[in-house]
């Protein structure tokens, strides 16, 4: 008996004499078009080029198929996903953690850690922690949040204000995404003048 959490079922594939339709539209394997046949004579096809018959599109009217190896074939669409998880990018929330009364050289400290992320793509959330009775000065912690949001002003955009929530006061950036493009541009103008 399988887990459901551990099954995760592949795409199935009608092949050779398992494809149902009369009528199909017939790729060889490179991609180019052999024409439209019949069940029949795309089988033929298939047995004479010693390949399989995969029915690749079974929603299109009339249905794609294409004369390829099916291993082959399952090897392609694996390997095509894997390009595609891999270039896509996936970004991070990072987070990182203030107090209220923090000296300027550890808030510049935070301020770069944080751009650095910021440049590499990903969210920044902003957590300012009060201990114990500095709940009752908020307002020192909210001039902290303000500076190093300011700071980062020229590579981020807020997402989220700073709200208190219990004893924390949180606040979310994202990366400027126009201001990144536009510094790469002004770094490639002054090199080429120089």
């Amino acid at each position: 008996m399988y887990k459901r959490s551990n099954y995760i079922q592949k795409p199935q594939y009608r092949t050779n004499e398992r494809i149902t339709a009369k009528e199909l539209r017939v790729l060889d394997s490179d991609n180019k078009q052999v024409g439209l046949l019949s069940r029949e004579e795309a089988l033929s096809a298939a047995r004479e080029q010693q390949v399989d018959l995969v029915e690749i599109a079974p929603l299109a009217t009339p249905p794609v198929a294409k004369l390829i190896d099916y291993k082959k074939f399952l090897y392609q669409v694996e390997k095509r996903k894997r390009e595609e998880k891999r270039k896509a990018k996936v970004s991070e929330t990072k987070e990182v953690r203030l107090g209220p009364f923090m000296g300027a050289a550890d808030l510049e400290n935070m301020r770069q850690r944080a751009q650095g992320f910021l440049e590499e793509g990903d969210k920044v959330r902003l957590v300012l922690k009060y201990k114990g009775r500095q709940i009752i000065h908020p307002e020192f912690g909210q001039e902290t949040m303000r500076k190093l949001i300011a700071g980062l002003a020229d590579v981020s955009k807020v997402d989220r204000d700073p709200k208190l929530e219990g004893k924390q006061l949180i606040s979310i950036l994202s990366p400027e995404r126009k201001k990144q493009n536009a510094k790469e541009e002004n770094q490639g103008l002054s090199i080429q003048e120089i």
